[in-house]
């Protein structure tokens, strides 16, 4: 049998992995698969999962959880010195990548779906000493994610981060940034900037253009604009329309660098990012994987 690497994480969305372990393994040992479980814990570095990487011969990983936790492991792989494919089981709040790559949130069509798949590549995002799978930024409400309660994300799940959101509100203000790279330029003020390898974050399609194995990362920066202005903002991103808004810069790139000296926080994935200075670069093709559509 070949050898599956299965990380799950129990704490990711309503916990609902934890009901369909024994699924998980059926359908792989009914295809020849032998599941090698490991259960993530609060406060553990997960790189401890591959501490048997050198002894055993793993044909992929599996990853059980959401944006954070792919991107925990795929941080956790790349310090090891492992390049097996990976494929995921979006069981969390978000899953952002995985519903962009196409997986579904049925675990059995899930699994079926990467069992029945060839191994391809998509593109991997690295800012400064780490990388990310979907989605860096940062600005306001950037670390929403990182300050939403576990317990709370799993009871009632996105609204969450809605309800941490407004929380912040009264902490809106305009952020001086500087951003260069070969096709843009800009030095003043802003709210917030993401640099997508997806589509969306928070389930929000922003990325509308993003595609995973061009090479390229979308960035996009939310200018700093009266506050009478940002409705008919938020009415174009519903819309799919603020790509073109003057109110916004966008623009594709595979390398970018950002200074900022204000009080804030960069995001990765959901999980809490690297100071400034920021090097941002899209490594095409760096990430092996199954399941995708």
């Amino acid at each position: 049998m070949k050898k599956v690497k299965f990380i799950y994480n129990p704490y990711s969305g309503e916990n609902a992995i934890l009901e369909q372990l024994d699924k998980v393994i059926k359908i792989h040992q009914e295809a020849g698969y032998s599941i090698v479980p490991y259960r993530i814990e609060r406060d553990v570095d997960v790189i401890e999962a591959f501490d048997d990487f050198r002894e055993s011969n793993y044909y992929y990983v599996l990853i059980a959880g959401g944006d954070g936790t792919v991107d925990n492991v795929v941080n956790a792989m790349a310090k090891c010195g492992i390049s097996v494919p990976i494929a995921i089981l979006p069981v969390g709040t978000a899953n952002d990548f995985g519903k962009f790559l196409g997986m579904p949130s049925d675990i059995s069509k899930a699994c079926k779906q990467i069992l029945s798949s060839e191994v391809t590549t998509v593109d991997l995002g690295s800012i400064n000493d780490k990388y990310f799978v979907n989605v860096a930024s940062t600005g306001l409400f950037t670390d929403v994610s990182q300050k939403t309660d576990v317990n709370l994300k799993n009871t009632i799940g996105k609204l969450a981060y809605y309800l941490k959101g407004l929380e912040e509100l009264p902490n809106f203000r305009k952020l001086s940034i500087k951003i260069h790279s070969d096709e843009c330029h800009f030095e003043g003020n802003m709210y917030f900037m993401l640099v997508f390898n997806g589509q969306t974050a928070g389930s929000f399609k922003l990325a509308t253009r993003a595609d995973a194995t061009d090479g390229m990362l979308d960035v996009i920066i939310f200018k700093a604009i009266p506050v009478i202005e940002l409705i008919p903002l938020f009415l174009k991103v519903l819309k799919g329309e603020h790509l073109d808004s003057d109110n916004v810069i966008y623009f594709k790139t595979n390398n970018l660098f950002i200074e900022c000296n204000e009080d804030i926080v960069t995001d990765i994935d959901g999980e809490r990012g690297p100071d400034f200075p920021l090097n941002i670069k899209c490594i095409k093709g760096g990430l092996k994987i199954l399941g995708v559509k």
